[in-house]
């Protein structure tokens, strides 16, 4: 297995740029406004060392400086209840491989290590949102859609 690695300031560009290609996967857009503020919190997240924003890579085979495949998540704090009484939780967002790259398990590498690093946190409930595509290795990780809801508002 491919070995993911925790991600750096310097993974910041790179970061945005698979964030890109993920978002454009689900619905094309040619607004790039929201890549330097995307980029400055992946800089200022990546620098600390308990930042609630975690993400894993692997760099591409052949040194030439991109990514491969990422997958990130934050970590919450919400009020304890039946199934997490500590209230922590994580929610994975930004899994993605370079279509170039794709097939060879960079992603899961990404996602297990995401999901170590939450194990070392304690935090015992962990959710995403899956695409068609992304279903199946979520699954295989012990994912399982929920009958929640989801509602969003946007302002």
């Amino acid at each position: 297995m491919t070995p993911a690695r925790r991600a750096v300031p310097a993974d910041a560009e790179e970061l945005v740029r698979l964030r890109k290609i993920m978002l454009d996967s689900m619905r094309p857009s040619d607004d790039v406004a929201w890549q330097g503020p995307a980029l400055e919190v992946l800089r200022v997240q990546l620098a600390r060392e308990e930042a609630e924003l975690t993400a894993f890579v692997v760099d591409a085979p052949g040194g030439s400086g991109r990514l491969a495949a990422c997958a990130a998540g934050v970590v919450q704090r919400g009020l304890g209840g039946p199934g997490n009484p500590s209230g922590v939780s994580a929610h994975v967002f930004n899994v993605c491989t370079d279509p170039d790259h794709r097939r060879r398990g960079y992603s899961r590498a990404c996602v297990e290590a995401l999901l170590a690093s939450y194990e070392e946190r304690a935090v015992r409930r962990v959710e995403l949102l899956a695409t068609a595509d992304g279903e199946p290795l979520y699954a295989s990780l012990g994912f399982a859609r929920t009958s929640a809801p989801a509602m969003r508002l946007t302002r």
